[in-house]
């Protein structure tokens, strides 16, 4: 095993993970509907994390980062701050957050339709989540990082979509973001050796057109240039002789 992730407490990693799991199933299939705002929603999480015992917000003054979770709306693509805009009827929310137990960090995303959308918008939906889950078989002791990265590409491309190649996965454990890093494109062959007892947040970030991309002036949210549609669905695995098992789902 690397250095990196060589004191990595597993059980405080599982721990970690089941309360995101948990928190962004609360949010995410049951507290979000139409009225509520972004800044609702954060709230939420940090509410559900904190009513668990030693369990903190990992985002919450993160580099500054004011809220609990990254919560983007439609355009958002990625890091938007919470704000009062209202949820409506026909959007489409991705929730980003983290857990901190016992120093170890936890990371997911979900995104969600609230009530009815376009066939379009639900298969970009259902061909980021698939992304994830076919990057995430191959995470794998034995094989490197492009294996990871040229799955999620391979996934996103024949599902008619774009991925993006400025966002990307990353190690974790008890930073939230380690080495190496994972991108969302790439060739089998590449990128690093996966060993037993590594952790990844594997996270793939796909456009329904360009992917062209602006940094707002609160220096965090990140909105599509055009204006277009965008998915993001991430989960924390960690790496075992028997496979990846995936702590957040």
């Amino acid at each position: 095993m690397s250095t990196y992730f060589s004191d990595l407490d597993l059980d405080s990693m599982r721990k970690s993970g089941s309360i995101l799991k948990d928190t962004l199933k609360h949010i995410c299939y049951s507290y979000i509907v139409p009225g509520k705002t972004a800044k609702d929603v954060s709230d939420e999480a940090e509410s559900f994390i904190r009513d668990h015992q030693d369990a903190v917000p990992a985002f919450l003054d993160y580099h500054g980062f004011p809220a609990a979770a990254c919560v983007s709306i439609n355009e958002d693509v990625v890091h938007a701050i919470p704000s009062e805009r209202v949820i409506t009827e026909g959007d489409i929310v991705s929730v980003d957050c983290g857990v901190i137990y016992n120093n170890h960090y936890s990371d997911a995303c979900r995104t969600v339709a609230v009530g009815t959308v376009s066939e379009r918008t639900a298969a970009l939906l259902r061909v980021t989540e698939a992304a994830l889950a076919n990057g995430i078989e191959q995470a794998v002791v034995g094989n490197r990082i492009g294996n990871i990265s040229y799955a999620i590409q391979k996934t996103v491309v024949r599902g008619g979509f774009d991925v993006s190649l400025d966002f990307i996965g990353h190690g974790i454990g008890k930073v939230l973001h380690g080495h190496p890093n994972i991108p969302n494109y790439g060739s089998p062959a590449g990128g690093p050796l996966i060993e037993e007892g590594h952790c990844y947040a594997i996270e793939p970030v796909v456009f329904d057109g360009p992917t062209d991309f602006i940094l707002c002036d609160d220096g965090w949210t990140i909105k599509s240039k055009f204006g277009n549609l965008s998915a993001h669905f991430e989960d924390t695995v960690i790496i075992t002789k028997n496979g990846p098992e995936n702590i957040t789902r």
